[in-house]
């Protein structure tokens, strides 16, 4: 076994693979980049290489300065984790070559995997399944018809040089298919000035369901089950869950033996995942091999109780595997939320900056939180966006739904945005809790995208009951002070009005809840008086003014957690994703707020701001420009990714207000229009 290892890594995979190595009992080596030198991974590891600047091109993908690392600190073995180098062919036989062991698979597999298309001739050697189609380019549209009769409707029609969503049809008869074909042709050669057009196979009711493998080298592999990753937005997985709510016992068997036989065709010798793209009649399909740990990992180790990395590492160090196919057993449900630092009400925009708050759930019954950040730490801008990865495990899919929403509830991050209130509510939309979703899910249930208002609390009573507890505690606290009047010390009042809408700051319309508290042997019990009645919530909760998470029980049995926060005369609560805002008055305050004048937001139309923190990289316009709408303004760069900033109207360009190079906070003005 090795006695130290490098992790050419960072954040959350570098801490995690760190984690298992210190359980082994081997040292670790961190590497990171002049943005990391006070990371978590940096902190945890028992030695630290700085290996360059920021941007990754300069540290974490120099091949040279990592085996450099690895030279001068004597480790024998590289963890690459996954992202990076961890795909690299020529970065792990270049480890082979100086004598240090690549933990992951040999750059053989990596390359024969790697290639799309020697991968899919591989997989149809080895017997797997790959989706039926033509891939030669065809002449007339005659011959579309044919082909598309031998492959089974419903085809895709794709243009050879296709792209976003130009040159393709989806035919379902061979009347589509003869005219579909003829309009791909001319679609193709008009936007791309290439009309090849071939014909493949279309999945109804796509998921994306992959299988676990793990081999050595010793010729063993086994299948780990399947992992459900369909939730996804823009082909980015959001939610990943153990096994799929969808595969019976036969499909998964079948699925994960084809895996098995991909993986011995290329002498698979570590952890890797097979992907398929499923069809509502279970039908299945290859899709491509990752020759890597995944970022998923974790809901395969909640269900089979096995450590991947170890796995990893002892497969490396020439070990055979400990099991058979026959030992693995699947235990439970297992269910995994991306944690990431952007934000779901800004169109998913990075969100860089310092962690001023940041308390995850307790890892007790069946919560697990992968992380590679802390308090008081920065996310930076150079890399993506994870902050963290939430895992819970339960002993069915309904239970590991709901020790995820608890968990979401009482995960606590400020000073950057999260998308914890999206995750939040995709957990609690009917189609995921039934398990009927495919990939297009998201696009489907939210293609305006993710507002405030796209959730609505369960029980907006609730909140309103919760608010008014809120204000009673604020007031018990203030007749705590000391040295006040004799005989004129402060009475709290038992009637209050919650007033939510417009009047502050939501689309609809003011509204009044009239309420009344009263307290008994710790018992806050809150009637809210309407015209069908009066509805009576007994709550019970030491929270405290100034702590953020609200742990509550109601009416004796229903226990909650809602983030709570005071902003000046409004409190805000956040509870399973639902955003309520509201302002609690006495019955006086509520007559005077109604004759306040709401307060009209400034006019920006005029303005170009920046969306997000980011660097500056690129100003098109200049002073005295004539623009149109949609033509581009500016580029921010963030979190690996550049955004364009086009405009919004015709325009005049009456003022630059930024530099090229310069760091952007949210809503800095970049360029004012006469």
């Amino acid at each position: 076994m090795f006695k130290k290892i490098l992790i050419a890594n960072r954040g959350e995979i570098a801490c995690r693979v760190m984690k298992t190595a210190k359980k082994m009992g081997i040292k670790t080596v961190a590497v990171y980049s002049e943005a990391d030198k006070e990371a978590r991974h940096v902190q945890m590891a028992d030695e630290a290489v700085c290996i360059g600047p920021a941007p990754s091109r300069e540290s974490y993908l120099v091949m040279d300065r990592i085996i450099q690392a690895c030279k001068d600190t004597g480790a024998q073995a590289v963890h690459p984790g996954y992202g990076f180098l961890s795909e690299n062919e020529q970065f792990a036989r270049r480890c082979e070559e100086e004598g240090i062991v690549f933990i992951g698979p040999k750059y053989q597999s990596i390359a024969a995997m790697g290639d799309k298309i020697a991968s899919k001739k591989l997989a149809l050697e080895a017997k797997v399944n790959t989706i039926p189609g033509f891939n030669e380019a065809i002449e007339k549209p005659e011959d579309a018809v044919k082909i598309a009769q031998g492959i089974g409707y419903p085809v895709m029609i794709k243009a050879s040089a296709g792209g976003g969503g130009k040159g393709l049809r989806v035919a379902f008869n061979d009347k589509e298919a003869f005219e579909g074909f003829t309009a791909c042709r001319t679609e193709a050669l008009n936007s791309f000035g290439d009309d090849r057009v071939f014909i493949e196979k279309f999945v109804e009711g796509p998921r994306h369901i992959e299988i676990q493998v793990l081999g050595d080298s010793h010729g063993n592999v086994v299948y780990l089950g399947e992992r459900d990753c369909s939730i996804q937005r823009r082909h980015q997985k959001v939610i990943e869950e153990a096994p799929s709510p969808f595969i019976d016992p036969a499909t998964r068997k079948a699925m994960g033996e084809q895996a098995v036989a991909l993986a011995k065709a290329v002498n698979y010798q570590s952890a890797g995942t097979v992907e398929f793209v499923v069809g509502k009649d279970k039908s299945f399909y290859f899709l491509e091999m990752n020759t890597r740990l995944q970022v998923e990992h974790p809901v395969t180790e909640g269900i089979t109780g096995l450590d991947l990395v170890e796995q990893m590492i002892r497969v490396a160090a020439g070990e055979k595997l400990a099991f058979k196919q026959e030992d693995i057993k699947l235990n439970g449900w297992s269910m995994e939320c991306r944690i990431n630092a952007d934000d779901p009400f800004r169109n998913f925009l990075p969100s860089t900056g310092r962690l001023v708050k940041y308390r995850p759930p307790a890892a007790v019954d069946g919560v697990r939180v992968d992380t590679g950040v802390y308090e008081g730490g920065e996310i930076p801008m150079y890399y993506d966006s994870m902050i963290a990865k939430l895992i819970v495990h339960g002993k069915d899919r309904a239970e590991a739904i709901e020790k995820m929403r608890a968990a979401l509830n009482d995960f606590v991050i400020r000073g950057i945005h999260s998308n914890i209130p999206f995750q939040a509510a995709l957990l609690q939309h009917p189609r995921f809790v039934s398990g009927d979703f495919t990939t297009g899910f998201i696009a489907e249930e939210y293609p305006e995208g993710f507002k405030k208002d796209s959730v609505q609390p369960s029980d907006p009573k609730r909140l309103a009951a919760l608010a008014a507890f809120m204000r009673y505690r604020y007031l018990e606290h203030i007749k705590m002070i000391d040295g006040q009047l004799a005989g004129h010390e402060m009475t709290i009042a038992k009637k209050f009005v919650v007033v939510t809408g417009a009047r502050v700051g939501s689309s609809d319309g003011a509204q009044e809840v009239p309420i009344r508290v009263e307290l008994k042997d710790g018992v806050y019990s809150v009637f809210i008086d309407e015209h069908d009645g009066i509805t009576r919530y007994d709550i019970v909760s030491n929270w405290r003014p100034g702590q953020i998470c609200l742990h509550a029980t109601i009416n004796g049995s229903n226990k909650i957690t809602a983030q709570v926060e005071r902003k000046g005369v409004k409190y805000v609560l956040v509870l399973d994703g639902a955003h309520y805002e509201c302002m609690v008055l006495s019955p006086l305050g509520a007559e005077l707020q109604r004759r306040m004048l709401v307060k009209v937001p400034p006019d920006t139309s005029k303005l170009v701001m920046s969306p997000m923190p980011g660097l500056l990289t690129n100003i098109s316009v200049k002073v005295g420009d004539s623009v149109t709408a949609g033509q581009k303004l500016a580029a921010i760069e963030a979190m690996k990714m550049e955004n364009t900033l086009v405009a919004a109207q015709d325009g005049v360009v009456a003022q630059i207000c930024a530099n090229v190079g310069e760091s952007l906070a949210v809503d800095q003005l970049i360029i004012r229009f006469e």
